[in-house]
């Protein structure tokens, strides 16, 4: 079984992007789409948003996706805090060779970004600023 998990490399401009994101000074919420290049055998850039609300996100086809986002937390007490998510797509009903390849890569990507708040999500229906209030609160 382990040999058929495939596990892609992060693409160099895509480690730079990462880290660059981590250490941005904006205030906004704001995500990097991924995407696994099957040809390359790379996880790389699909798309970047600079401003965007968990909702919008719904409008996205995040079947066999990786997000970062960059989500404005507002703390019970008034503190507000910057959390850097990942938040992978594993829908119902993808192939099982594409399930592998992104479930493979998945913790490569998550050492790789040195990201700590990892969540998954089956159903892209649930992924709301709720949800993530709810996953970020056993952080805090």
């Amino acid at each position: 079984m382990s040999e058929s998990l495939v596990v892609c490399d992060v693409a160099e401009d895509l480690v730079e992007k990462l880290r660059k994101f981590r250490f941005r000074k904006e205030t906004n919420n704001a995500a990097i789409i991924m995407k696994i290049d099957k040809d390359k055998r790379l996880v790389v850039l699909d798309e970047e948003l600079e401003v965007c609300k968990m909702k919008s996100m719904n409008f996205f086809n995040l079947r066999k996706t990786f997000i970062v986002y960059s989500y404005k937390y507002q703390h019970d007490d008034g503190r507000v805090s910057y959390p850097l998510c990942f938040i992978f797509s594993s829908p119902v009903g993808c192939k099982p060779e594409q399930q592998m390849m992104y479930a493979g890569s998945k913790n490569k990507l998550v050492q790789t970004a040195e990201l700590t708040k990892v969540f998954e999500i089956r159903n892209t229906e649930d992924l709301t600023e709720e949800w993530l209030r709810e996953k970020l609160g056993f952080f805090h």
